[in-house]
Parts: structure tokens; sequence; C-alpha cells
């Protein structure tokens, strides 16, 4: 599975930095998100109810961010198991760049799937990714524009 794709968010970088590292943040802009925290400085685990095609389970995921460059990017590397559903992992990479007035957040995805999820289809499970992807960004975004 791999995707990629960009995003312009209406807010300062800092602002747009700091908020990607927000468990509350996260959580409400992750669909299906029922636990986000931080158990490290780099590290979190989250709880995500999912359905994919006849799948639905819930995942336990593990995610981790290195290569960590402030204000500029990072890579998360993301471990999901959601028992007899199967499992996923993953990674992304992301890099911001400050433009006029907003900035502009890119994403480079691959992963694997493993167990049922495996058994649905690549088509099926990158067009759930895919729609994944654009829910958070949106919900992500929505969070400077929804006042205007």
């Amino acid at each position: 599975m791999e995707l990629q794709g960009e995003a312009d968010i209406p807010a300062p970088l800092e602002e747009v930095w700091n908020a990607l590292q927000d468990p509350d943040v996260l959580k409400e802009c992750i669909d299906g998100c029922q636990e986000m925290s931080r158990s490290t400085t780099t590290d979190y685990v989250a709880k995500i109810r999912a359905h994919v095609g006849p799948v639905r389970a819930n995942f336990s995921a593990n995610i981790r961010m290195v290569d960590v460059v402030e204000l500029s990017g990072y890579t998360l590397e993301v471990s999901a198991t959601g028992g007899a559903a199967g499992f996923g992992k993953g990674v992304a990479h992301i890099s911001l760049q400050e433009e006029e007035s907003s900035t502009k957040l890119s994403y480079e995805v691959s992963g694997i799937v493993g167990g049922k999820l495996a058994q649905i289809g690549s088509r099926l499970i990158n067009g759930v990714t895919n729609k994944m992807a654009a829910q958070f960004f949106e919900k992500f975004v929505d969070r400077w524009t929804a006042n205007e």
C-alpha cells in the first residue's frame, strides 16, 4: 500500500507543527480514534475502531516519531494490531513548508497489512486508506476554517 498527498493548512507553521503532535488534536481528527496518548516525547499509543469492507475491528497502534527536524518534518513508524482482523505496519514521511499565509504539509505513506485484512484485496484497502487520509486532513484544516 502506498499513498502520497499534500494539504494546505491555513495556519502558521509553528501552530501546525504543535497541533500535529498534540494527542487531543490527533484523536479528534483520526476517524474512529477512541484513545490517543503520548507515552514519551516521541511515542504515542492509540485505540482505533475501523472497518475495511466486511472486517470490523478495534486496533491498538504504537506510533513512533523518528528523524524529527523541528518545524520541518519527521517520519512516523506505525504498528497496529487488530486481533483476528490482522495487523498493519507502515511508515509515513511528513514534511512541512511555510507558505505566505499557510503551511503546506506533504506526506508519503507505505505500509503492509496481514491477516484478514490482507485477504480483502489491495484496491479496497487503498480506497479506505485514501478516504481516511482525506477525512483526517479535512478535519485538521477545519480546525482553522470552522470559525471563519
